[in-house]
């Protein structure tokens, strides 16, 4: 829609309509989650039956809050520790990746750049089996070669992340590059001539340049493991994470706990992608 051309009185009407019910799509069902975490039911779904904060803060027996709920807080520390993990890997590996295809000629970029975005366009099923048969085979092949009993290879956390880290650095990458593309070279000159190292060149100039992309990167590399299913649904090992507990919970029927639960989410993230903005628009000020 060109607001500086005319529009006809249908056209504009259609516009507004679509506008309303796309958000309402979006953020109903949202709504009615976080709304259905005060619900005083056995249920996680209508009716209304009274509001309540058990789903919070009960201590049982028929009614277990999130807070009281053991199984529920492990499976939210293992989502924590593996997003962390994967945050922190993919976090320097696609800092130093945005560097390297920024550099005008080496040795198979094209190439690299386009393995580097393949797991962008593989489905995450299919991304989660495949690591899941290669890591099994290589276990394998130290175990009967050499003897050897490398755990990490097998389903668990370190597999979790290293399968999460496969494409979530792509992202993060990408995110990085996109910042640097801008990046004024001859700031780097002038230090240059002003007698600075490369070490002091790269940290005091060029990565404080890229601070608020890198911190967003980091944001989205955190929330993008956090909530990952497809592909951890096939490395995980006894210890779930909250996406495959919250799975687990769904399929064999669940209380509205599961809604408590989508509410702390809904509100973390909201609050956390506030703020990444915040700081995004103030960097961007500030570097201009």
């Amino acid at each position: 829609m060109i607001r500086t051309l005319p529009n006809s009185k249908g056209y504009t009407v259609g516009f507004k309509v679509f506008i309303i019910l796309y958000f309402t799509f979006l953020f109903a069902p949202l709504l009615i989650t976080m709304v259905l975490a005060f619900n005083n039911s056995m249920f996680p779904s209508l009716p209304w039956q009274g509001f309540t904060w058990d789903w919070f803060f009960g201590k049982g027996p028929d009614k277990i809050g999130i807070f009281h709920d053991a199984i529920n807080l492990r499976s939210i520390y293992t989502s924590f520790k593996v997003a962390i993990g994967v945050t922190v890997l993919s976090t320097i590996v696609g800092t130093m990746a945005a560097f390297l295809f920024e550099q005008e000629n080496f040795p198979l970029k094209n190439l690299l750049y386009f393995l580097m975005l393949a797991p962008m366009v593989i489905p995450g099923v299919i991304l989660g089996i495949s690591i899941l048969m290669f890591s099994t085979a290589v276990g394998l092949f130290f175990e009967n070669t050499f003897g050897w009993d490398v755990r990490f290879l097998s389903p668990g956390i370190w597999l979790v992340i290293l399968g999460q880290f496969s494409f979530i650095t792509t992202i993060v990458t990408l995110l990085i590059s996109a910042r640097l593309k801008k990046f004024d070279r001859t700031l780097e000159e002038a230090a240059y001539n002003l007698g600075a190292s490369r070490f002091e060149v790269i940290w005091f100039i060029t990565l404080k340049y890229l601070r608020p992309s890198i911190l967003g990167g980091a944001i989205v590399a955190f929330l993008m493991s956090f909530e990952n299913f497809n592909t951890t649904l096939f490395l995980v090992g006894s210890d779930a994470t909250l996406p495959i507990n919250l799975y687990l919970q769904v399929r064999d029927g669940s209380t509205p706990v599961i809604n408590a639960i989508a509410f702390l989410l809904i509100l973390t993230t909201s609050t956390i992608a506030v703020v990444n903005l915040y700081f995004g628009n103030k960097g961007q000020i500030t570097s201009t």
